[in-house]
């Protein structure tokens, strides 16, 4: 299975919004919501300093 990157997650973030999707709300809410966790995640993912795993004390 192909992820999607960050880029990818906010552009669906925008069309969703600029659509007036009301986050949580029927279906297309629903996804709005299920796709702002991924972003939010994968952005995490990318910002964490892979050196903090050294040691032993990684954030994973």
């Amino acid at each position: 299975m192909n992820d999607l990157t960050l880029d990818e997650l906010n552009t669906l973030l925008a069309v969703f919004e600029r659509a007036n999707v009301v986050e949580g709300e029927g279906a297309e809410g629903s996804l709005m919501a299920r796709l702002r966790v991924s972003r939010d995640e994968r952005a995490e993912l990318e910002s964490m300093d892979f050196d903090d795993c050294l040691g032993g004390a990684c954030k994973l």
